[in-house]
């Protein structure tokens, strides 16, 4: 009898079948494995109808929080500048008001006083809500305005004293005016927007004295739109 066909049938049966028993039997992490795991579905949940996949924070979301963080810390600046001044202003205005060489500078001297302080203790309320820490004295610039101030006396003290008033309050009202239009804090704007307005008081009170003085006193510009407030801060984004 002839066996030599059933020989061949039954090698190439055996050849056949060995793959599937060695896939059967594979380790963890192969090739039969990996595959499964790509054509397995996925675990998160997809949207269902009608809904829309998360949407992931944008660039332009980054940029409007970047801008907002430059502003608060914009804020804060101008807070502490604008009361370390007003420190200035009620320290030159105490000086007037026992040194002044006329009345009429004298009674600047002890309005400023008066209003400057006034001003601070609005700011400062803000300021304590902000979590801004104040200064203790002013700067050294002023500080040496006020030292040179304490060693003059009559016209020469008004000339000195008027010629500061004039330059510090045209500088003032700009940064008021600037920070009322940019700021996004609701309780600041509303705290510079009353302090531009008494500071434009204060700069047509200075200019009237100083001209009457011969002190040279700038254009005022600022004049013509003192009364109008500041436009509204834009929407936050």
């Amino acid at each position: 009898m002839n066996f030599k066909p059933v020989r061949i049938i039954l090698l190439c049966t055996a050849t056949t079948l060995f793959p599937v028993a060695m896939f059967g039997q594979a380790e963890p992490g192969t090739l039969p494995e990996m595959a499964a795991q790509q054509s397995a579905p996925s675990s998160e949940p997809s949207p269902g109808p009608g809904q829309r996949q998360p949407s992931r924070p944008s660039m332009q979301d980054s940029i409007g929080s970047s801008e907002q963080t430059a502003q608060a810390t914009k804020d804060k600046m101008f807070v502490r500048n604008a009361v370390e001044g007003g420190m200035a202003q009620v320290q030159f205005g105490q000086l007037a008001a026992e040194k002044g060489g006329s009345d009429d500078v004298k009674a600047l001297g002890q309005h400023m006083v008066e209003e400057h302080t006034a001003l601070n203790k609005d700011l400062e309320g803000v300021a304590d809500s902000m979590g801004v820490m104040l200064p203790k004295h002013i700067n050294k610039e002023d500080q040496a305005e006020l030292d040179k101030l304490n060693g003059l006396s009559g016209d020469a003290f008004d000339t000195e004293y008027l010629t500061m008033m004039v330059k510090g309050h045209h500088h003032d009202l700009r940064e008021f005016r600037v920070e009322a239009q940019g700021t996004q804090d609701a309780a600041l704007r509303i705290a510079v927007v009353k302090g531009a307005k008494t500071i434009h008081e204060h700069l047509v009170m200075v200019d009237q004295l100083a001209k009457s003085k011969g002190v040279e006193v700038p254009h005022r510009h600022h004049e013509n739109r003192a009364e109008q407030p500041a436009p509204p801060p834009p929407p936050a984004q």
